[in-house]
């Protein structure tokens, strides 16, 4: 009776055990349909018909192509509103399989007196290492902050371009901020005067490559003047400026018009600077130079806010009042008008003709002077004053005394040499009414400096002519020689001079000393270029010893012309061994040929791309005949 008490127990356990995995299957099974069902609802109602449903367990299992990844991110969001978002197994095939987008590349390059920063992100795939060496070549003793970082993708098809015009701009400009994008170049500078932002402007813009943009914004620091000046004149060879300043663009533009009116040619310019006495300085010349074309001749003074306005010899008194009074009364406030009515100068009494100091400077630098002088230590005071602008050996003081000269004149016959100082040859004539300087210059502000010496040094109250003519050929800034230029005059001094070394050793023979001096000079007279000294040796003796002898030979150059103080920054040496020949290794002629130092200009951007292209110009120097290597 007990055995079946325990038979029966057992099955009952068993059967409750049975029903409640069957009743433990239905509820996992009536979960998996309703969770399904309710996730199929959502992403019905949200119209994602690609999404597909199952479950495995509590799991929900979402399968389909996705248009996307935004899409896929959608659907399995819309799923987790439904369901918990830990039991979303996502098993979406992303039907778009683009690559990745390639990030932007850009650099941004700055340069000042003390660093050169790079800033941004360069493709790995581009040649980086010859970049920073090159960037290392312009800095030069500057140090480099280098905050480059790299990006695995490909180079852009403009890159190498931009940065090699880049790079030119960079050498070209000691205070920029370059910045480098794919196809386009942006470069914003400060020039040392307007003549030098004229001028790489130019150089840039000719030389910007064909398949990248440009823009180019250079500026000039506006100059301070002092004394703030303007002369103008009008005599029978017609009218012109002796100076003309002016405060800012619409001034001069007011200036000139009147100028114009008044008879001046085409051509003519106003020096921009700061230093006006008044917003209203080009008002105040307008109306000068206006009424001084009613007298019809004489000249008309500003310096800073005095105006003296001097007729011709002859005007009529009455038409002299009228024509000044009326100026004096239009006249922006702060400006004074002070009137001659010019009459002959009158002889001093008890002289038989008005004493007159001439004063000659050659183009070679060498000054005479010749005049009357007050006594000896004015005489002194005249040399000293002589000696010190055009030195010591390079003047001639030819001088008589005469007691009775006017009291002014020492100043004005300093004022007259260190105007005379502004040119590169001229003449100067003073006389008690007047002083006339003429001669020719390589600055174009020339005249403009000169009448301000003499404005602030003797007043308006002397009637002075300039008559100074500007030469491109005297220019420091004109008779600089670009690249190709500039290796063509070592060219020439090279095929006539030899430079030469002692046999077997990396030391310059004696005689090449001269041929470095004369290429020492060529240099310096040379716009800012990468140059480079390349050394080659013929194939005798081991590659990797040619190559060590052809490098240290380079450098010895170089040496030598940095110690002939040659400024250019981008002059570079490099050896290539025997891996250059010119003439063949078999023959004495040829090893002699092969032994040659080369200078050569290195292409900034690829020919192909160039407006202007560069093309190397090799400049060889050939070694001693008796030598080997």
């Amino acid at each position: 009776m007990k055995l079946i008490s325990v038979m029966l127990s057992t099955a009952v356990f068993a059967l409750a055990s049975l029903m409640a995995y069957f009743a433990a299957g239905m509820a996992v099974a009536w979960i998996e349909n309703s969770s399904a069902k309710a996730v199929e609802q959502r992403l019905t109602m949200e119209d994602y018909p690609w999404a597909s449903v199952q479950t495995d367990g509590l799991q929900v299992i979402l399968e389909g192509e996705v248009p996307s990844e935004a899409a896929r991110f959608k659907a399995l969001a819309a799923a987790g509103v439904v369901v918990e978002a830990a039991r979303v197994i996502d098993n979406f095939t992303v039907q778009d399989r683009r690559p990745p987008i390639p990030p932007k590349f850009s650099v941004e390059i700055l340069r000042n007196n003390t660093s050169i920063s790079l800033i941004g992100l360069v493709p790995i795939s581009a040649d980086n290492t010859n970049f920073r060496s090159r960037i290392a070549r312009i800095a030069g003793d500057l140090p480099v902050a280098d905050f480059l970082e790299t990006a695995d993708y490909p180079e852009p098809d403009n890159w190498s371009s931009a940065v090699s015009y880049a790079l030119l701009a960079l050498s070209r400009l000691e205070h920029s901020k370059i910045s480098i994008r794919e196809n386009q170049v942006n470069i914003e500078a400060i020039g040392e005067t307007a003549e030098q932002k004229a001028k790489f402007l130019e150089e840039l813009t000719r030389r910007t490559p064909t398949d990248i943009k440009s823009k180019i914004v250079i500026s000039a620091p506006r100059p301070v003047i002092t004394p703030f000046t303007l002369r103008f004149r009008i005599s029978d060879d017609g009218a012109l400026f002796d100076a003309c300043s002016a405060d800012t663009p619409k001034a001069a533009a007011r200036i000139l018009s009147a100028a114009k009116a008044a008879g001046v040619q085409d051509g003519a310019t106003c020096r921009q600077g700061l230093g006006a006495p008044s917003p209203k300085w080009g008002e105040a010349a307008a109306l000068s130079i206006a009424a001084l074309a009613k007298l019809g001749g004489g000249s008309v003074t500003l310096s800073d806010a005095d105006v003296t306005l001097t007729s011709a010899e002859g005007t009529d008194p009455t038409l002299f009042d009228n024509i000044t009074s009326r100026l004096d009364r239009d006249l922006p406030e702060i400006f004074t008008l002070e009137k001659k009515l010019l009459v002959n100068v009158t002889e001093l009494e008890g002289q038989e003709t008005p004493p007159e100091l001439i004063a000659t400077l050659s183009p070679e630098g060498h000054v005479q002077i010749r005049g009357p002088v007050h006594d000896t230590q004015a005489k002194r005071t005249l040399e000293t004053f002589a000696f010190a602008i055009f030195g010591t050996e390079n003047v001639y003081v030819s001088t008589t005394t005469r007691a009775n000269l006017p009291n002014f004149w020492l100043i004005r016959n300093l004022a007259s040499l260190a105007a005379l100082g502004k040119l590169n040859s001229g003449l100067v004539e003073v006389t008690p009414g007047s002083v006339i300087i003429s001669g020719n210059t390589g600055s174009t502000a020339a005249k403009t400096d000169i009448s301000q010496i003499l404005l602030d040094r003797i007043g308006n109250t002397v009637e002075f002519q300039l008559d100074v003519t500007y030469l491109e050929e005297l220019d420091p800034l004109a008779r600089m020689l670009a690249g190709p230029d500039c290796l063509a005059e070592i060219t020439t001094l090279v095929t006539d001079n030899k430079i030469t070394f002692e046999p077997g050793s990396t030391t310059l023979d004696s005689s090449s000393q001269n041929t470095i001096d004369a290429i020492a000079e060529v240099f310096n007279s040379c716009l800012e270029a990468p140059i480079e000294i390349g050394g080659h040796t013929d194939s005798q003796g081991r590659e990797e010893m040619n190559l060590n002898l052809s490098q240290s030979r380079a450098d010895a150059v170089l040496n030598a012309l940095r110690a002939g103080r040659v400024k250019l920054k981008a002059l570079t040496s490099q050896g290539y061994g025997e891996t250059l020949p010119i003439g063949d290794n078999k023959t004495e002629a040829g090893r002699e040929a092969n032994r040659r130092i080369e200078f050569r200009l290195v292409p900034t951007e690829p020919a192909t791309s160039q407006n202007a292209p560069v093309t190397d110009v090799p400049t060889t120097a050939e070694e001693t005949s008796n030598e080997q290597n």
